[in-house]
């Protein structure tokens, strides 16, 4: 295997360290991943693709990815509020995130069922939230994506998808 020398600054040193901390050791293979991951951040940067990073679940756990957005699209139905994001992925697939913000949940009666004036006045109420949430799924193909979300927002996407990732001029 051929050998590379790496001359360090003094002020660089402590990150260095730190990274073979983080790698068990093994400073090498730290600085590989780096450059590797560098070389695909700023080969996809140059193909017009930036680095998204969405919230998933219930919690704070992030996903990060490198895509085009296509669409930014809300829609409020029945009360029920939904943000989709979709975007064309580096590798041609399609990524939808959708986020739902916290909702209210009030029940009145003893079996929930009490509706207009008389669930205000009952005893049996009952209220809460639940947490705002978020999903991202990932498509093969625009006919899978079709299959899994609403309508009108698939017709958008048809309508995007077809322009070109990067369109080079000639002036």
């Amino acid at each position: 295997m051929p050998n590379k020398t790496i001359y360090v600054s003094d002020s660089d040193l402590p990150v260095f360290q730190r990274a073979q901390e983080l790698t068990g050791g093994n400073l090498s293979g730290a600085i590989s991943k780096a450059v590797h991951r560098l070389v695909e951040v700023e080969e996809g940067r140059a193909e017009g693709y930036e680095e998204i990073t969405v919230r998933v679940g219930a919690g704070a756990r992030k996903q990060r990815f490198q895509g085009v957005l296509l669409i930014d699209w809300h829609r409020v139905t029945g009360g029920d509020e939904e943000h989709y994001r979709v975007y064309r992925t580096r590798s041609g697939r399609f990524a939808v995130h959708v986020a739902r913000p916290k909702g209210f949940v009030h029940t009145a009666g003893k079996d929930g069922r009490l509706t207009g004036w008389r669930k205000h006045v009952s005893a049996d109420q009952q209220w809460g939230e639940t947490p705002a949430t978020n999903v991202l799924a990932v498509f093969d193909d625009l006919e899978e994506l079709r299959a899994a979300v609403p309508a009108e927002l698939a017709a958008l996407v048809d309508v995007h998808a077809r322009e070109p990732e990067v369109e080079d001029l000639d002036i």
